[in-house]
Order: structure tokens, then C-alpha cells, then sequence
């Protein structure tokens, strides 16, 4: 049986690694080994490793990296702390495959370990873009650690390619996030105001915003700016989920529970839990921030993204996505322009270009396939053609 390993670090990563976790899981052929790490195992990010035991897999090891500030200086010693902790999960576990997904620092770290372990990385949605956040660096230099590499789209195809990786090992099957959102079951909305304990209004809306990491100043213009645009708001129910452990992330999470204390039609959660995140995705208006889900899953509701400032800068977006600055004037029209119904007729042609599905099964026989290979050897670096060079 081949130890295929994979590495989760957050309630983002592990939405959109379950299915295949449980496809994995059913395969006889396979010994799934699983790492949970980083923001799963901290209560400042709601202990979301009991989400995973609950939905039934087994955890073979915790890399703790006991997180609780966020300053550079901290992110860095966690960075370290990474690698020393996936060092000895790989010692202990002996995977013969790695498959991580994303470009977050524990993701990064976990790549560092595996290849100096000389383990084979599959990197699972390489070759995007977020120009406002050190995830650009850390996302790029995990395809230069990684063997096998499935993107979300042709463009990101050419974008790994164009890194000097294998054509024969760039596999374009989709996005993840479509995935989980065709397999969820959604809760209705009564049920899910019993769930949450909240009550849905006339409006409702759901935001995550989280740190742009090279640029603090932004980042705290950001979610200012968009609680003066929200406080404004009547007869609105609004649901925060909490910004992710990068820098920053305090004053972005200290800011929001402010906020909610004093308005009550406002709520927040560390983390709603994949199929509450979903359903309520399903009953909401729209979303506001600045989360890769407003790219890669809202658009397949056929709901608007209100996405605010630079983190998300790059990254191929549907017409339903509206990029705006972090100015309270322009997150006030766009907060009255969703709601017009000639403005909805935008919805109506909207595409989300990260695929219609079955994302999990294309990555599946294609694991299929490398497994049976059986090689590790160096990577070789592919040069792009001359012409594209000119």
C-alpha cells in the first residue's frame, strides 16, 4: 500500500481537501495518513481539528505550532517551528507522497521538510495570484518544491509551466471549492438559525476579510472602513467569520467582536464549519472582504462579491466578483448597487471560471497513475520556448 500523506492546515484548506480525503479514504490501495497543523489546533482559531474527528478521519499526527501572535518576527518562528515538526512527522509516518494545497506559511513549511525528506510533493491549486500577500511568494516557491501540480485553470497551467515545471506533471482539473459546494448538503434556513442561533433579516450578508500581509497599514484601512460601510446598514443581518492566523490578523478579529457587542443583527464565528459556511452562502446576499472564496466558490451561487482591496490581485475572477479600493464611499455603492435588480441581471451571465466539478476525481486517477510510476528522481527544470521568451 503507498502512505499517501496530506497536510492540513486551516478551516480553508480542509473545506476544500475533504472530499478528496474521503475518496482517498475508500481506496483499498492507499494508506491515507493525515497532519493537522497550524490554526486547527489553536482555540484563538475555534479548535477547528474537531471538525475533522468529527467527520469520521483519523489523525496521525499534530505539528503544533502553538500559534498566538502575529507579528513578522512571530510568523517566522512559527515558519521554523514548521519544519522541525513536519521533520518528525515524516520520520515517524514514512509517506511515500505529499499532497498539500494552497500557498499559506505552514504549507510552505511542510513543502521545506518533504523535500529535504525526499518526498514527492502534489501541490494542489499552484500557479494563482495574489499580489497583496507574502501567499504569492510562498504559493510560487511551493511548485519549485512540488513533483505534480493540479491547477484550477489553462491560465494557472501556463503560469506553473511557465516556472520551469514538467508539462507531463501539470494537471488542469478545476477548482476545489466547486467540488465541495455540488457534494454539500445544505441546511435549511430555519435550521440553520437554530444552528447558529441567529435570526435572518430582510438583507443578509457574509464577510470574511482577512490581513493583507505586505502592507499592515492596508490592512487595517481595510476592515475599518468596511464596519463604517456596515454600521450604516438596516434591518441586515451580518455574519463575520474570523480573519486566519497570518499578520495582523489581532487587530482585524479585535475589531470585528468590537463591532458585534454593539450591534445586534451582527455575529461572529472563528469558524462556521464547511457545511454551515455553504448553507450559508446559499441564504445570504452576498459576501464581502477579501477571501479566495469570494473568487473560487461564491460565483457558482450565482451570488456577488463585494472583494475589497489588493490580497486577491491577480487571481481570474467571474463578473459577479466587484473589485473595489478600501474607500467607505465605494464600499457604499457597491452595498446599494447589489441589491438593485437591473445591477442582478449581471448573475444572470456570470461564470465561475475554476470549473463546473469533479475536481476530486480527475486529481484521484491521476494519483492513480503517479503512484504506479514508482520513481523518484531530480527534477529537471523545462525551459519555455525561445519564442515566449522574445
Amino acid at each position: 500500500m503507498k502512505k499517501i500523506c496530506v497536510v492540513t492546515g486551516s478551516r480553508a484548506d480542509y473545506g476544500l481537501l475533504k472530499n478528496l480525503l474521503e475518496l482517498l479514504k475508500k481506496q483499498k490501495k492507499y494508506d491515507l495518513q493525515i497532519i493537522v497543523s497550524c490554526m486547527h489546533l489553536s482555540k484563538k482559531f475555534g479548535k477547528t481539528i474537531n471538525e475533522i474527528k468529527k467527520d469520521g478521519f483519523k489523525i496521525n499526527y499534530k505539528a503544533d505550532f502553538n500559534i498566538k501572535e502575529d507579528k513578522p518576527n512571530d510568523i517566522c518562528r512559527y515558519l521554523g517551528t514548521g519544519v522541525t515538526k513536519f521533520s518528525l512527522a515524516y520520520k515517524k509516518l514514512k509517506p511515500d507522497y505529499l499532497v498539500l494545497l494552497g500557498d499559506r506559511f505552514e504549507t510552505f513549511s511542510a513543502a521545506s521538510a518533504a523535500l529535504v525528506h525526499n518526498i514527492p510533493i502534489i501541490h494542489i491549486h499552484g500557479g494563482e495570484l495574489t499580489e497583496s500577500a507574502i501567499d504569492d511568494a510562498l504559493r510560487h516557491s511551493i511548485t519549485k518544491m512540488s513533483t505534480y501540480h493540479f491547477v484550477a485553470n489553462k491560465v494557472y497551467r501556463n503560469r506553473v509551466r511557465q516556472l520551469g515545471e514538467n508539462p507531463k506533471n501539470i494537471f488542469t482539473v478545476g477548482g476545489m471549492g466547486v467540488d465541495c459546494i455540488k457534494k454539500n448538503k445544505f441546511i435549511s434556513k430555519t435550521e440553520l438559525e437554530k444552528k447558529l442561533k441567529i435570526n435572518f433579516l430582510k438583507k443578509n450578508l457574509l464577510i470574511t476579510y482577512h490581513s493583507e500581509t505586505l502592507s499592515k497599514k492596508n490592512s487595517k484601512i481595510g476592515i475599518d472602513n468596511i464596519l463604517k460601510s456596515l454600521k450604516k446598514l438596516k434591518k441586515t443581518c451580518l455574519i463575520f467569520t474570523s480573519s486566519n492566523g497570518d499578520t495582523y490578523n489581532s487587530y482585524i478579529n479585535n475589531k470585528i467582536k468590537n463591532f458585534v457587542k454593539k450591534h445586534n443583527d451582527a455575529h461572529f464565528f472563528y469558524s462556521l464549519g464547511t457545511v454551515n459556511y455553504y448553507s450559508c452562502l446559499k441564504h445570504v446576499d452576498a459576501v464581502i472582504g477579501n477571501s479566495s472564496s469570494g473568487l473560487l466558490e461564491v460565483p457558482t451561487f450565482k451570488k456577488f462579491t463585494i472583494n475589497v482591496g489588493n490580497r486577491q490581485k491577480g487571481r481570474l475572477r467571474a463578473k459577479s466578483v466587484l473589485d473595489t479600493t478600501t474607500s467607505v464611499q465605494m464600499i457604499n455603492k457597491f452595498l446599494k448597487l447589489i441589491y438593485l435588480p437591473s445591477f442582478k441581471k449581471i448573475l444572470r451571465k456570470s461564470i465561475n471560471p475554476y470549473g463546473k466539478g469533479n475536481a476530486n476525481i480527475k486529481i484521484l486517477k491521476k494519483i492513480d497513475q503517479i503512484t504506479k510510476i514508482n520513481k523518484r528522481y531530480p527534477k529537471k527544470f523545462f525551459d519555455v520556448n525561445d519564442k515566449l521568451l522574445d
